[in-house]
């Protein structure tokens, strides 16, 4: 290895970074920018979902049970509707997501100590909302039941609190861990780090590569003496100096932009996430050996890197809540190990101690892919 050889071939292809705005842009811009992206539309929490209620009661225990819906946080109240005709429409016009049908005699079912049904109609189309917002109302209902028992049983005799007591001999109290406010972007943030790093390393080593077979130049390098190890190190040397400044930059978002608490170490989330970007520089490189255009290299890059990203490395769901067979083909990524990384270090606190395993599985896979690399990487072509 001739140090001098790999720096004039760094130093060229910065050049060609800094003056191509296509990949300055994909350099410096794309990841914070899809960080912003995502960071501000992509939102898991179900809030303040417009609630309709038909009521044909019209007294004061019904009033005083959609008054428990209109208070929460959970649900903007859209106001009382005349019949189903109406909710139907309103919720197929997605002015609506729930609506809660409350019919005549409630109160006076309720005055009597007799159970009154309560129809609740919810928008399925997105089915996780829709398990959220049934499990909201479950809640408030199961609470409105209670306090009405309570209520009855002071007529009794019995105070409130004793009632209660007596209908709730175990009561279940708890306590959110790592996340107390259940916010998404909580989550989400250390996740959207994982997301860009296995898309920006990728996409700039496949096209810088792919892009000197489209101009001819790489024929500079098959008359030159520069052997094929210089050249690989000299030219993705940048790639990983560029991705290592947007980590810092993708941390700094998530921390001061978004509040996520980072209470790992700081130390080896960098020496995780440079470890990580070595492997997705990795496959970048893998790519750029097996196509000839940039067109082929942004196509065969995407499938293999944002795909699996979205769908088999926990970003959106659970690794338990797949199929035994997804589970497989998610463990065959290294996404999947450096979410669990990203996720520790950020909202768990824990480092090197417990997430070792998933540092060697990234190293093994760096190694890999750039032997990989390596091998099929020829000076001169076949043909």
């Amino acid at each position: 290895m001739n140090r001098q050889r790999i720096l004039a071939v760094a130093s060229k292809e910065w050049r060609e970074i800094i003056r191509d705005r296509l990949f300055f842009a994909l350099a410096f811009i794309v990841p914070a920018f899809l960080m912003l992206l995502f960071g501000y539309g992509l939102s898991l929490d179900v809030d303040h979902l417009p609630l309709g209620v038909v009521d044909y009661d019209r007294s004061a225990q019904s009033r005083a049970y959609v008054e428990r819906f209109s208070a929460s946080h959970y649900f903007r109240f859209y106001g009382q509707l005349d019949n189903e005709r109406q909710a139907g429409e309103l919720l197929s016009t997605n002015q609506l997501r729930a609506v809660i049908i409350i019919p005549p005699q409630f109160g006076r079912q309720l005055l009597s100590g007799q159970p009154a049904q309560v129809q609740t109609l919810l928008d399925g189309t997105f089915p996780s909302r829709a398990l959220i917002a049934k499990g909201y109302i479950t809640a408030i209902n199961a609470a409105a039941s209670l306090d009405n028992l309570a209520s009855q049983a002071g007529q009794l005799g019995v105070t409130p609190e004793e009632a209660r007591r007596a209908l709730q001999p175990v009561k279940l109290d708890t306590r959110y861990l790592y996340n107390q406010s259940i916010s998404s972007i909580w989550g989400l943030a250390p996740k959207l780090i994982m997301f860009i790093l296995i898309a920006s390393p990728p996409f700039l080593t496949a096209l810088g590569v792919v892009r000197e077979k489209e101009r001819g130049s790489i024929f500079n390098l098959y008359a030159s003496n520069t052997s094929r190890g210089e050249f690989l190190l000299g030219k993705l040397a940048p790639y990983v100096a560029i991705s290592t400044l947007n980590i810092l930059i993708l941390w700094a978002m998530a921390v001061w932009l978004y509040h996520v608490p980072f209470k790992g170490s700081f130390g080896f989330f960098m020496l995780a996430s440079v470890v990580y970007v070595l492997c997705t520089t990795g496959i970048g490189l893998l790519v750029s050996v097996l196509v000839r255009t940039q067109m082929a290299a942004m196509i065969v890059t995407l499938i293999v890197t944002l795909v699996p990203a979205i769908l088999y490395s926990g970003f959106i769901i659970p690794i338990p809540s797949l199929k035994p067979l997804a589970q497989g083909i998610a463990h065959l990524m290294p996404a999947v190990y450096y979410t669990r990384i990203a996720v520790g270090c950020f909202l768990k606190g824990v480092g090197l101690a417990a997430l070792w395993p998933e540092l060697l599985i990234l190293a093994a896979y760096a190694g890999a892919l750039f032997t990989a690399g390596y091998l099929l990487f020829t000076k001169r072509p076949s043909t």
